[in-house]
C-alpha cells in the first residue's frame, strides 16, 4: 500500500526494459492517459506479463480507507435497490463491504447497521441482554428486529450483572401466551458457560462438544461479560476471508447526505457501530461536504469517512484537505445515471480514476472506482488506473441479496426493480435522503439525474463474488502480478504496459462471427447450468 503511493506520486514514465525490445512496445499508464482524450474502461487493454505462479496465490487485499483493509476489493453501492442488511452481511462475509443506503429514515438505517454488526461477532462484547421480568413478547420483538435468536438473562437485564439463564427460540417458538415472564421459560438449570479469558477456539470447541448454540462467558463472580454462538463457528469455517473489525464483527459502511439535519443521522450511525461513513453526493466539491467531514470527525475522530463523488484533482484536494479517509470516484458513468446527459457535467470513468488516484496517492488516500463496472475486465482496469476498490451497483442489482421482490415482466423474464438514486422515483420516496444527494430536497421541481428500470435475476452473490474473485486472480496472473497492490505499483512504475483500442479492436475483442451463441460466465459447481 505504502510503496504504491510512493511510486504513484512519483509517476515514473519509464521502466527498465531489455535493450533489444522496443521502448514503444506498449504505452505506460502516463502515456496512455495524457493524450487529451477522456477514456473509459473499454478504450484500452493491458498487455500480458510473465507467468511463473498459479492464480490461487494472487492476493486481493486492498484498502477501502486509510485504516480499513478488505480481503477483496468489492463494495456494494448505497442504493435502495442494492444494499440493505442482507447485501451488507454477505458482502462482508465474502471479504468486501456493503454501504447501506440512506433513502430511509435515520432510525431504520441505524437499525440496519446494528443488524449487520450483530450478525457475526466472535465474542459479542455487548450482547442484547434481558431481565427475568421481560416477557416472551419482548423476545419475539427483538427476534423480528435483529434477525437472530438467543438472549442471556441477567439479574437487572444488563451486561455485567449475574447471569441467571438463557432464552432461545426453543423456549419461545410454540408459546401462545406472549405475556409470560422469562423467569418462567428461560433455561436456568445446568447452564453451560465459558470462563472469562478463554479463547474463541476454546469457546467454539466447548459449543461443539456440548452441542449448544449459544455460550455465555462469565467472570469468577458469575457475571456476564460476553457471548458467542455456534453460528459464528460455522461462519469462521465457511467464510475465512470475512471482513471483520478488531472484535470479530462484520464491517459495514453507511451513507449520509450533506444536509444539516443529517448530523443526527451521523450520530445515530456512529452509536450503532458503523465502521465507515460514505458521504453520498453526486458532486462532492462543496462547502457542505467539507463541513460534514469536519462534523463527523468532531463526533468521533477515528470514524473513517469516504468522501465524494469526485472526478478531478481539484475536487479531491478539497476533500482531502478537509480530512477524508477515502475518495469515491465517478460522475455520470453508472448504467442508470444520466448526469452527463442532463447536466453536461462529469468525466469518462477511466480518466477520472487515473487523475484522482494519482493525486490522492500523494496523500495516502485510497480511492474507490464508482460507476461503469460491468465485468471483471473493468475491475482490473480500474485497479491498474490506481483504484483500490470497485463499487458495484448494477452488477449486484437483481441478486437474491438485493432489496425488493422478484416479479415477471411481460416476456416472462424474472426481474427485480433497479433505479438510480437520482431517479424521480427514488427522490420522491418518503423519509429518504435521495433528493438531498442532488440538492433537490427543497425544490418543487426535481430534475432527474437517474432512471428506474429492471434487471434480470442474477442469483446469489454467494456464486457471483467467488466468480469475480477467480476472475481477478486470473487477470493478475495474465499480467504477471501476484496481487492487486502489485498491479497498481507496476502500472505506476511504467512496468505494466497498455494499448489504446479502436472501435474495430473493441469489436474484435468481443464475441463475433457467430450465427448464435450462449454466453456463460461461470459454473458454480459440477454439473451446474
Amino acid at each position: 500500500f505504502g510503496s504504491f503511493f510512493v511510486i504513484m506520486a512519483a509517476q515514473a514514465n519509464g521502466y527498465p526494459r531489455d535493450a533489444d525490445i522496443d521502448e514503444d512496445d506498449g504505452l505506460t499508464i502516463h502515456q496512455l492517459m495524457t493524450k487529451g482524450d477522456g477514456l473509459t474502461y473499454n478504450d484500452f487493454l493491458m498487455l500480458p506479463g510473465y507467468i511463473d505462479f498459479s492464480p490461487e496465490v494472487v492476493q486481493l487485499e486492498c484498502n477501502f480507507t486509510k485504516k480499513i483493509r478488505l480481503n477483496t476489493p468489492f463494495v456494494s453501492s448505497p442504493m435502495d435497490t442494492v444494499t440493505e442488511v442482507n447485501m451488507a452481511v454477505n458482502m462482508a462475509l465474502l471479504g468486501g463491504i456493503g454501504v447501506i443506503h440512506n433513502n430511509c429514515d435515520a432510525e431504520e438505517q441505524a437499525s440496519f447497521v446494528r443488524q449487520v454488526k450483530k450478525f457475526r461477532n466472535g465474542f459479542i462484547a455487548d450482547p442484547v441482554t434481558l431481565s427475568p421480568d421481560n416477557t416472551v413478547g419482548d423476545v419475539l420483538k427483538l427476534v423480528d428486529e435483529l434477525k437472530f435468536t438467543g438472549f442471556p438473562v441477567t439479574e437487572d437485564g444488563k451486561l455485567g450483572s449475574k447471569l441467571l439463564g438463557l432464552v432461545t427460540s426453543k423456549e419461545t417458538d410454540f408459546l401462545t401466551d406472549h405475556t409470560q415472564l422469562l423467569r418462567d421459560v428461560m433455561v436456568k438449570d445446568n447452564l453451560i458457560v465459558g470462563n472469562e479469558g478463554c479463547t474463541l477456539a476454546e469457546a467454539n470447541e466447548l459449543m461443539r462438544t456440548k452441542k449448544i448454540g449459544k455460550l455465555p462467558i462469565v467472570n469468577a463472580k458469575g457475571e456476564l461479560v460476553s457471548l458467542t454462538s455456534r453460528v459464528d463457528l460455522m461462519h469462521n469455517r465457511d467464510y475465512p476471508q470475512s471482513s471483520v473489525d478488531g472484535e470479530g464483527r462484520l464491517l459495514v459502511a453507511a451513507a449520509v447526505s450533506t444536509r444539516p439535519d443529517d448530523r443526527q443521522r451521523v450520530e445515530m450511525l456512529i452509536k450503532a457501530g458503523v465502521d465507515a461513513i460514505v458521504i453520498d453526493t453526486s458532486q462532492g466539491n462543496s462547502i457542505y461536504q467539507v463541513e460534514m467531514i469536519k462534523f463527523i470527525k468532531s463526533i468521533k475522530s477515528d470514524t473513517q469517512v469516504v468522501a465524494g463523488n469526485v472526478v478531478t484533482q481539484l475536487q479531491a484536494k478539497t476533500l482531502i484537505n478537509a480530512g477524508c479517509d477515502g475518495l469515491r470516484v465517478g460522475m455520470g458513468s453508472g448504467s442508470i445515471c444520466i448526469t452527463q446527459e442532463v447536466m453536461a457535467c462529469g468525466r469518462p470513468q477511466g480518466t477520472a480514476v487515473y487523475r484522482v488516484a494519482k493525486y490522492a496517492a500523494k496523500h495516502g488516500v485510497p480511492v474507490t472506482a464508482d460507476g461503469g463496472i460491468s465485468n471483471v475486465g473493468h475491475m482490473i482496469k480500474a485497479v491498474s488506473l490506481g483504484s483500490s476498490c470497485v463499487m458495484m451497483g448494477s452488477m449486484l442489482a437483481g441478486t437474491t441479496e438485493s432489496p425488493g421482490n422478484y416479479f415477471y415482466d411481460a416476456n416472462g423474464v424474472r426481474v427485480k426493480t433497479y433505479r438510480g438514486m437520482g431517479s424521480i422515483e427514488a427522490m420522491l420516496k418518503k423519509g429518504g435522503d435521495s433528493a438531498k444527494r442532488y440538492f433537490s430536497d427543497t425544490q418543487s421541481v426535481k430534475v432527474a439525474q437517474g432512471v428506474s428500470g429492471t434487471v434480470v435475476d442474477k442469483g446469489s452473490i454467494k456464486d457471483l463474488i467467488p466468480y469475480l474473485i477467480k476472475g481477478l486472480q486470473h487477470s493478475c496472473q495474465d499480467l504477471g502480478e501476484r496481487s492487486l497492490d502489485d498491479v497498481r505499483t507496476a502500472s505506476a512504475a511504467g512496468k505494466l504496459r497498455f494499448e489504446h483500442r479502436t472501435a474495430s479492436a473493441q469489436m474484435e475483442g468481443g464475441v463475433h462471427g457467430l450465427h448464435s451463441y450462449k454466453k456463460r460466465l461461470f459454473s458454480s459447481g459440477p454439473g451446474a447450468n
